[in-house]
């Protein structure tokens, strides 16, 4: 088992956000353009640039 020492791994970011693109991606073929398909979408990039922060950091 791993220990839970505080830090998130980087990894659960790129899974959240491949979540996030599917449940937006099903979310505009449902309704279309809405303030919730958008708000999906920011927090797509979101995560996915916070991966990308985690991945590089110093």
């Amino acid at each position: 088992m791993g220990s839970i020492d505080g830090e998130i791994p980087a990894v659960w970011f790129l899974i959240s956000s491949i979540g996030f693109i599917i449940l937006s991606l099903i979310q505009y073929k449902n309704t279309g353009k809405s303030i919730n398909t958008i708000f999906l979408s920011i927090m797509a990039v979101l995560f996915f640039l916070s991966y990308f922060v985690l991945l590089f950091k110093a």
